[in-house]
């Protein structure tokens, strides 16, 4: 299977997702910082909780509009309202009008409307792949995801100072584009059975409260929320670690162009070799490792992430965090696409959006553990820390390792378009 072959869907939304996924990295993080200078850091930090919770309750609301109305519709709106909104944020922050409030309610806006139609991307890219290319699929979706917030980030953190009404209308300019390639390009996927006739709050409760008693699906989000609440260390317990705890040293070899570092310093060399190695190796992971089962990429691919992390939780010597770096990603690059992919087979098909909702939760809560896991820093030793992170590793290869088995009927059940069988020890509904 090559890029070549795949659904004229996929490969639209695999560079319009670039495209959202480049905007966002590159001014969520310049949004927190203009709401800190305008009202105080105390305050920004309200309002970007406000505007995180409302994310959430978009991303499920959408999750169950997509279900009744199709994914096109959620899609084309949500980039139309992407583009109204960051054109109104360019004249909030431009020569002719400075309002705080303004600024604020728009940023609000433009999250909940981004939010409510990712569920309805996510499911449309599972509806036109197939068990035979979702790992390539999901490569280069992976692939495509690093590039994006690697040049976003340089991006916004280069042009910001003076620049920002212009970061912004250049924002709106981007996403009326991707709107337009949404509305002429992109085809419906749901399938016609699958459409829900019930609309409503109560309707879409009991569509959440299906999904909440699948089983099958929760050790799913369990396995995918504690490989997040691992992944999350690097911006959360491991850099404050580093800060406190690395004792500035040269790197051996490379006194020439690093004479010495201290810990802020490493943390980023840690998180360049993450990106440069995703950057230009992910592409090639399918054909790498495709003589290995989906399992042994699975557990082992985790493993060797898991162990990374382990010692960037630990080590203070230069070139033993570089080589935590390339093992963690090496781990990273193996299992992405098979975790992925194992989503795409397990979810159920007259209810994607829903599950995609759901499954975004990982996200959420991972960033959770991830500040508990500063605090719990401060009263655990390295070591201490190290062993939680194996035990959250240990934690997501036990549940995908239980997953293995019930994909196999329900990736049959979908191939035949029928609803899959519910295994009576998982207590899943169908």
């Amino acid at each position: 299977m090559t890029f070549g072959a795949l659904h004229p869907n996929i490969k639209l939304r695999l560079g319009i997702g670039f495209v959202q996924r480049f905007l966002g990295i590159m001014l969520m993080p310049l949004m927190v910082i203009h709401l800190s200078k305008v009202y105080g850091p105390a305050t920004a930090g309200v309002l970007t909780l406000v505007v995180a919770a409302a994310g959430i309750g978009s991303n499920f609301l959408g999750g169950h509009l997509a279900d009744v109305h199709g994914r096109k519709p959620l899609m084309v709106w949500g980039e139309v309202g992407a583009a109204l909104t960051f054109g109104l944020l360019a004249l909030a922050n431009s020569p002719w009008w400075q309002s705080g409030a303004a600024t604020f309610v728009l940023f609000l806006l433009n999250t909940c409307l981004s939010n409510a139609a990712t569920p309805a991307a996510d499911a449309m890219m599972i509806d036109v792949s197939s068990p035979e290319n979702r790992q390539l699929v999901y490569t280069i979706n992976y692939w495509s995801i690093n590039l994006a917030f690697t040049t976003g980030a340089l991006v916004g953190g280069f042009f910001y100072g003076e620049h920002f009404t212009l970061l912004l209308t250049a924002a709106a300019v981007l996403s009326a584009a991707t709107a337009a390639a949404t509305w002429w390009w992109i085809a419906e996927s749901a399938p016609e059975d699958s459409r829900e006739q019930a609309v409503g709050i109560p309707a879409m409760l009991r569509g959440y409260l299906a999904v909440s008693r699948d089983r099958t699906f929760l050790r799913l989000l369990g396995a995918a929320t504690l490989a997040r609440a691992i992944e999350v260390q690097i911006g959360y317990y491991i850099a404050v670690r580093l800060a406190d705890e690395f004792p500035e040293q040269a790197l051996a070899g490379l006194e020439r162009w690093f004479p010495s570092v201290d810990g802020v310093a490493m943390l980023g060399i840690v998180r360049a070799v993450n990106s440069a190695l995703v950057v230009g190796f992910a592409l090639f992971a399918g054909s790498l490792f495709r003589r290995l089962p989906d399992g042994v990429r699975l557990i082992a691919g985790l493993g060797v992430f898991t162990a990374g992390y382990m010692v960037l939780a630990v080590s203070n010597d230069g070139w033993i965090l570089i080589a935590a770096a390339v093992a963690m990603t090496v781990g990273e690059i193996v299992h992405v696409p098979v975790k992925q992919a194992l989503l795409a087979d397990l979810v159920d098909p007259a209810a994607r959006t829903k599950y995609m909702a759901a499954y975004g939760l990982n996200n959420r809560i991972g960033l959770i553990i991830g500040s508990l896991c500063v605090t719990l820093g401060a009263f655990l030793s390295p070591v201490g820390m190290s062993l939680l992170f194996a035990v959250f590793g240990l934690g997501a290869m036990l549940c995908y390792r239980s997953l293995l088995k019930p994909r196999a009927p329900r990736e049959a059940a979908v191939e035949q378009n029928v609803p899959a069988a519910v295994p009576a020890q998982n207590g899943a509904s169908s």
